[in-house]
């Protein structure tokens, strides 16, 4: 009886054993199975779910009793097991076998997707393949266990579904913005997409080399003779296997490699576009095959951007590799930094973490890496957090005989750092940077030069000057305004005298620095009546806010269209008029609009009908041009501001000849815009843009801020344009390198000759940088001892400084004053520092003198979650956040530039960029303080 059914659930029954979790059809097993055959399946359950699962099956094969199967069937239905009742019902499993590589997916990601899931988030978007069973249960161990024990129960959820979950899955991380899960899963669509991530997304290196002692893992490089080295590197032999076909490492990228592979510190230098990515896995798989078991590789990327991109990488790089461990960790994760490297082979995070995780003592030093590996590796300069822990690494080596240094390798385009005027100033700089990164070695392609030219195409440079236009009302009305607003401004307090300006240069970056110079002048104001004083400076806070705006509109005007300037200054007003605003603003609103009264018409045919920017038809004759002759090329429109990034977008769009470009902008994630407005870009956003990028019937152009100049991947293009979009030498070489493409042409539109001759100079300056590279690989003697000499000296600079004595904080009493209305929020006694960084209010009055509103990105950082924003209640200058911190609600945390600091004894004034710089002494935070009668519901 059922012999044909129990055959199939024989045949069949890998499928089953992977899905079906026993007790969630408990029904079936006790009106069918005897209570101890029961009792065991489910004790089974307990250890090992497929092992009960098989239990089951054996017990089913059995069965005489009529009716078993079809009610096996409904059990199956009403338990939700929706997908494996409709195969066992068909007969037919294909639905579940296209499930497997997702399931096999989760089993390479698993210890890295858990620790990025916030699955109570994600509950809400994926009832159509995990059971309301299965969320409850999910949502009790989060109660309980916390989140990454929740993920996990998620992802063995999932594991175990029998529906098709995968999409799902993705919808709901990006819903909920869990962007660095959502990357992880993203690895299998790369994957199955080969245009997606071209030869970079599978690239395999495989060794072979001769067996080699431990002596010197972790030796410093200064350790190992020459011949020690050369013996190393001899028996190296790089390969590539793309998909199911091998191929060698293109020989300039051994080139390139093989310092690294013989253990030297090195500073690899070669264009964007080389794949210098490809050189730095292969580094890494060969110190891994080269000391199994006990190499540790960190690999640094500067930018979370760049973070994400890299992470990528290396997955996919080592996803068929079970003996490589890989994750990830960036500034947003919280996670111990000791634990994550304790339990895995290759770390890729940005540098900030391992600076704090050795400044917090979570890692004891950097010993406990074999290989350092640092992208764009010219920043380990000055404070940046590169040469923080390169400073730590030379002391290390400075001070200790028995130490066990990891190896050092740097990647960048260029090492034309800092200012230089020849070749000698230039040496030095390279000098310092290979001090910096205790490195002897200058890796470029000299031998198989011709080959990397092949690969990588040098865009033909040229410059397009253009001239200015020939009249501009529009810069006469907005000086006028300008010059009105100061006026009303002396009337409440002579400005000029808190920073004098010889030249009002209307319109320029350094009339916006002598706005800041006025407003710190103005926090310090101190007048005999407090009351005048609050409101002084309130009012002068008001008129240079104003007087910022409209400096930014003339920089727009100048570099885009009247209109999009004067559609800046209307979203200005419109928003100081949504925000309640005071008695000055009215008066600053009034002034504006009695002048656009006066000059309505004149300011509507400048935005209709006006004088075209002289630039935007440049820059529209230059695309014509392209775009006619050639209707595939792909564009990389470089520009300086956010601001100017949506400017010209709304241009294009609104061209006609230029509108099937459909531009696509990309720009950071920086939480403020240094001087234009514009909100920042989400990584799930910057991802998005460039995808479409690469689709030849979506974006034709892409216009980037600086954030795709360094490190960001993106797709080959043809055309780069640098719009008033000048830096250094450096910039100059990674911006160029965008256009990939053979026959490629990178263009400079300017109406500045200095700017024109700045880029000009770069040009000299990368060539003069060539030379002096190559002066220093000719004589390693003259570079080891410049080497040696810069980290003697600056040896002695941290030590002197590490001697120099803290400066006492002081013990007295000091007030917190709104920046903008000096209305008191707080005293400095009343402020606790919790993790050395957050700075939290326990005067629970300041509730009455603050307003707050729900935080328009919610997230947790460092056990702190943001709840709300905090504004001043008398002017809502922004105060800092909201916050709850394990079972405390309702913490005030503060930002110190939001307040002036007053001594309560002497009144004198300061205002500090930076907690670190204040001179008065804080309480470290401690949770014994908080009680239910100091800190009850907040009312």
């Amino acid at each position: 009886m059922y012999e044909l059914e129990k055959e199939n659930l024989r045949r069949f029954s890998r499928y089953i054993v992977q899905v079906l979790r026993p007790s969630y059809i408990r029904v079936f097993l006790t009106a069918y199975l005897d209570e101890e055959s029961v009792e065991r399946i489910l004790s089974e359950e307990k250890s090992s779910v497929s092992s009960a699962a098989q239990m089951l099956l054996e017990k089913m094969w059995q069965l005489e009793e009529a009716g078993w199967f079809q009610a096996f069937l409904d059990t199956l239905h009403n338990s939700e097991y929706t997908g494996l009742y409709a195969a066992v019902s068909k007969w037919d499993f294909k639905e579940l076998e296209e499930l497997q590589p997702f399931k096999r997916l989760l089993d390479r990601i698993e210890p890295s997707i858990t620790k990025n899931m916030k699955p109570r988030e994600l509950l809400a978007h994926m009832s159509d393949c995990i059971t309301q069973r299965e969320c409850e249960e999910i949502r009790a161990v989060e109660d309980q266990c916390g989140c990454v024990a929740a993920s996990e129960r998620l992802v063995a959820s999932l594991r175990r579904s029998d529906k098709p979950w995968f999409k799902i899955l993705k919808m709901a991380l990006d819903t909920c913005s869990q962007k660095l899960a959502l990357q992880l899963l993203d690895e299998k669509c790369a994957s199955d997409d080969e245009e997606s991530m071209g030869t970079m997304a599978t690239v395999r290196f495989e060794y072979r080399e001769e067996g080699e002692s431990d002596d010197g893992l972790l030796k410093s490089i200064n350790e190992i003779s020459l011949a020690d080295r050369l013996s190393e590197g001899a028996g190296v032999v790089a390969g590539v296997s793309e998909r199911a076909e091998e191929r060698k490492l293109r020989e300039y990228q051994k080139e390139l490699a093989i310092a690294a592979f013989s253990g030297q510190n090195t500073i690899i230098c070669a264009p964007t576009g080389c794949g210098k990515t490809i050189v730095a896995l292969a580094i890494c798989e060969h110190h891994l095959k080269k000391f199994p078991g006990k190499a540790k590789v960190v690999f640094m990327a500067t930018k979370v951007e760049v973070y994400e991109q890299q992470y990528k990488l290396f997955i996919q790089h080592f996803s068929k590799d079970p003996d490589v461990r890989v994750t990830g960790v960036c500034g947003e994760m919280e996670v111990c930094l000791r634990t994550v490297v304790e339990s895995n082979d290759v770390v890729v995070l940005t540098p900030q973490c391992l600076v704090n995780a050795l400044q917090d003592g979570e890692l004891e030093s950097l010993q406990v890496f074999t290989l350092l590996l640092l992208d764009e590796c010219h920043n380990t300069t000055g404070k940046h957090p590169y040469n923080n822990i390169m400073n730590r690494y030379l002391d290390i080596k400075l001070t200790s005989t028995a130490h066990t240094l990891p190896q050092v390798v740097g990647l960048t385009a260029s090492v034309g750092i800092s200012s230089f005027k020849n070749q000698q100033e230039a040496e030095i700089n390279i000098c310092q940077l290979c001090a910096n990164l205790d490195a002897r070695v200058i890796s470029t392609v000299t031998t198989h030069i011709d080959e990397l030219r092949s690969y990588v195409h040098i865009p033909e440079k040229d410059f397009f000057e253009v001239p200015p236009r020939t009249s501009d009302p529009f810069i006469r009305i907005m000086c006028n305004i300008m010059s009105n607003i100061e006026e009303l401004a002396k009337k409440v307090y002579n400005i000029e005298t808190l920073s004098p300006i010889v030249n009002r240069d209307y319109g320029s970056q350094k009339y916006e620095q002598w706005i800041v110079a006025v407003q710190k002048g103005c926090k310090l104001l101190q007048l005999d009546d407090p009351e005048q004083e609050r409101r002084v400076c309130r009012a002068l806070f008001n008129y240079t806010e104003h007087l910022r705006k409209y400096n930014d509109a003339l920089i727009i005007n100048e570099d885009a269209r009247t209109k999009d300037a004067l559609d800046y200054l209307q979203a200005f007003i419109d928003q100081v008029r949504a925000a309640g605003y005071d008695d000055t603003e009215r008066k600053l609103t009034a002034v504006s609009d009695l002048l656009h009264l006066t000059q309505r018409d004149q300011l509507q045919h400048l935005a209709t009908e006006g004088q075209e920017n002289p630039k935007l038809q440049e820059l529209k004759f230059i695309l014509e041009e392209e775009y006619r002759n050639n209707d595939q090329t792909r564009t990389v429109l470089f520009v300086r501001t956010r601001a100017l990034a949506d400017a010209l977008k709304k241009w294009i769009d609104e061209t006609d000849s230029l509108k099937f470009l459909k531009p696509g902008v990309l720009i950071g994630r920086g939480r403020r815009s240094s001087q234009l407005v514009g909100s920042g870009m989400t990584l799930t956003s910057q991802k998005g843009v460039l995808d479409s990028f690469k689709s030849s019937d979506q974006n034709k152009i892409l216009i980037a801020t600086s954030v795709a100049d360094e490190g960001i991947d993106i797709p080959t293009c043809n055309l780069v344009l640098m719009y008033e979009y000048v830096g250094n030498v450096v910039k100059m070489v990674q911006v160029r390198g965008r256009g990939r493409a053979a026959g490629s042409r990178c263009f400079l539109i300017s109406s500045r000759k200095e700017r024109i001759e700045k880029e000009k100079q770069n040009m000299q300056r990368e060539k003069i940088v060539e030379k002096a590279i190559a002066s220093l690989q000719s004589s390693p003697e003259k570079l080891q001892a410049k080497v040696d000499l810069f980290q003697k000296n600056d040896k002695i600079k941290r030590h002197y400084m590490s001697l120099s004595p803290e400066k006492p904080r002081a013990v007295g009493s000091y007030k917190l004053l709104c920046a903008k209305c000096e209305m008191f929020a707080c005293f400095s006694h009343d402020l606790r520092v919790l993790k050395e960084c957050h700075h939290i209010v326990l005067d629970r009055s300041v509730f009455q003198r603050c307003a707050t509103e729900p935080h328009h990105n919610p997230k947790s950082f460092g056990g702190i979650t943001k709840t709300q924003k905090m504004y001043c209640k008398e002017c809502k200058h922004d105060w800092g956040i909201i916050a709850s911190y394990l079972s405390i609600r309702d913490l005030p945390i503060v930002k110190i530039d939001s307040f002036v600091i007053q001594n309560v004894e002497t009144l004198q004034k300061q205002w500090y960029r930076k907690w670190r710089d204040v001179t008065f002494a804080m309480q470290e935070f401690d949770l014994t303080e908080i009680t239910p009668e100091t800190w009850g519901v907040r009312e």
